[in-house]
């Protein structure tokens, strides 16, 4: 099953205070939520660097779909 940009959202919208993050910074608070599998294998494709917004990932994840 493929990951939507509404699921990574939601994900990480239950960590308060999250950006701006790393990409090391989001994995690990997408696994301390337990987020899917998928989630984190998303995650994992961004370029090491801090976002500050939620809105940074997008350019990174082309092949995450828009939901």
């Amino acid at each position: 099953m493929s990951v939507t940009r509404g699921e990574i959202a939601d994900h990480l919208a239950d960590t308060p205070a999250l950006f701006p993050a790393t990409r090391e910074e989001l994995l690990l608070a997408a696994a301390g939520i337990a987020a899917r599998p998928s989630v984190i294998a998303a995650l994992q494709e961004l370029p090491d660097r801090k976002y500050g917004h939620l809105r940074d990932l997008w350019p990174h994840l082309p092949n995450v779909t828009v939901s």
